[in-house]
């Protein structure tokens, strides 16, 4: 366990008695608001050196209780990273109860998932293997997948943002693989067809092996391949794919997300020359059976990066869970909630915010510029500071601002936040001058999104402060 700090009681003081002095909104973001129709009392702004050593630049409704979006991933990840420690890793223990004999296992083998947010079909291929290395060719018995560390959280994975195909989406699971998604891969040849390529492959699923290809732009292909997921049983396209595209991997989350693990998992092991008589399923690993291997993930350093800069909700959901796991004996919602509330006002004071399931997908969760403006400054602070900063997108270059143009690209590291009708960034700006802020903006109105050039011009100001 990464012991914390001392908590941040000077920040607090230093914010809260200087908020007085701040300016309001610069000019330029006051105009931008008027241009999207987003009135000023729907939108919060704080703008504060990350030291705390002068007033806050900028400052409009920063005690505001707002939606956060996305933003809300780095209140997840920054109390991860001080009560897990940047070091930290998730375990899959794999069991194997009987005999193996000629290549025969005489019995099953156990998968435990403890909430791996990372065990994608490349480290799924490499635990099979480590199977098939134990001299296990065929067991004569089934593959039992034990799931009981995190309680069942199950959500509409197209709810907020109206894209259910989107891996990202996928329900928490402790044994989530792959974010239960299917990869294909088109490949065009001279045929007039492109093959298309599975990964991983699922048993009991019907799939193309290839699909026509056709003339013009790339433009919107996956649309142009009228693809159909409805059947868990089959993936069928009724268009084309255009050839101009050259060779595209498309994601997608399976239909079925219940059985995925169990069809992934046979159709890889098939597919590996494996042999099973049973079935795959879920149950429990049997009392006093030690473990035969354990597969470990990355660490959690390099799991917060991939949540913060593609903002990644079933992985902050599966990190949001551990925290429960590793201090209650079982991931869950509430008992996670509890510790991020206690962690909070033991770190930074005051009334926490409110959580809900640690990614910001979420129509609960509310937390005030001042808030964030709190964690980012305890962050800036830290020991830790690197690998929250590196963590977050570089405005201009990668991640969910690898778009963004204007004075400040490459300038400023921050979280973005996007849900119908908000719109949110928060993080650390640099300044002309050699300073660092944080900033913070949250827009919660119909016309969020249309407030985007209202914050651009909000971050192009702090960073352009000489």
């Amino acid at each position: 366990m990464f012991l914390p700090l001392r908590p941040l009681a000077a920040f607090t003081l230093s914010l809260a008695a200087a908020l007085a002095a701040a300016q309001g909104l610069p000019p330029e973001v006051d105009a931008a608001l008027a241009r999207a129709k987003v009135p000023r009392d729907a939108f919060s702004v704080l703008v504060v050196d990350a030291e705390g050593k002068a007033a806050p630049r900028a400052s409009h409704r920063p005690g505001a209780a707002m939606n956060p979006a996305s933003v809300a991933k780095l209140v997840t990840t920054y109390a991860a990273l001080e009560q897990l420690g940047p070091a930290f890793t998730w375990s899959t223990p794999v069991f194997v109860d009987g005999t193996v004999q000629g290549g025969t296992l005489a019995g099953n083998v156990y998968i435990q998932g403890q909430g791996d947010p990372k065990l994608v079909v490349e480290r799924l291929w490499l635990l099979l293997r480590r199977l098939q290395g134990l001299g296990i060719r065929q067991i004569q018995g089934d593959i039992v997948l034990d799931r009981s560390a995190f309680e069942t959280v199950v959500q509409d994975p197209g709810a907020f943002d109206g894209e259910p195909l989107r891996p990202y989406n996928a329900s928490p699971d402790a044994l989530l693989l792959n974010f239960k998604s299917v990869v294909m891969t088109f490949v065009p040849g001279r045929d007039g067809r492109a093959q298309v390529q599975y990964e991983p492959p699922l048993a009991g699923v019907q799939t193309a092996a290839s699909v026509a290809t056709g003339p013009g732009d790339c433009g919107d292909w996956r649309a142009r391949l009228k693809a159909d997921f409805s059947d868990p049983n089959r993936i069928r396209f009724a268009g084309d794919y255009p050839l101009a595209c050259g060779e595209r991997a498309w994601p997608v989350a399976y239909a079925d997300p219940g059985s995925y693990a169990a069809r992934a998992i046979a159709g890889l092991w098939l597919e590996m020359g494996g042999k099973l008589s049973g079935h795959v399923r879920d149950g429990r690993v049997p009392a006093g059976l030690s473990p035969a291997f354990t597969v470990q993930s990355p660490a959690l350093a390099e799991v917060v990066r991939d949540i913060n800069k593609f903002s990644n909700n079933v992985m902050a959901q599966q990190v949001f869970l551990t925290l429960s796991l590793q201090q209650k004996g079982v991931g869950t919602q509430q008992g996670s909630r509890e510790l991020l509330r206690t962690w909070w006002r033991d770190r930074i004071g005051g009334e926490p915010p409110a959580t809900d399931n640690g990614s910001g997908l979420s129509r609960d969760e509310r937390i005030s510029a001042q808030q964030l403006a709190r964690l980012l400054q305890l962050a800036w602070a830290s020991p830790l500071m690197p690998e929250l900063v590196a963590s977050l997108p570089l405005a201009g270059s990668d991640g969910t601002l690898k778009r963004m143009r204007g004075r400040s690209a490459g300038l400023a590291h921050l979280k973005t936040g996007s849900l119908r009708d908000v719109a949110a960034v928060a993080g650390i700006v640099h300044g002309a001058s050699g300073r660092r802020y944080v900033l913070v903006a949250i827009a919660n109105h119909p016309n969020a999104a249309a407030a985007r050039p209202a914050i651009d011009a909000l971050i192009d100001w702090t960073a352009r402060d000489q």
